[in-house]
């Protein structure tokens, strides 16, 4: 399997929001913080979806 391929990076604050093709074929998107020692990431069918878990994301 090859490996995934981000594309339509956005940065809202310290969360990445980025689309990518699952091994299925089908387009996921994804949201994932780059402060140190959070571990926030989650995936979604929709882009919208993403960006809102981006915006509403805190670091505790």
């Amino acid at each position: 399997m090859r490996p995934n391929r981000f594309y339509n990076v956005l940065r809202i604050g310290p969360v990445k929001v980025a689309t990518f093709n699952n091994g299925r074929g089908q387009t996921r998107h994804t949201a994932a913080c780059t402060a140190p020692n959070c571990g926030f990431s989650t995936e979604h069918r929709d882009r919208s979806a993403a960006e809102l878990a981006a915006r509403t994301h805190r670091c505790t």
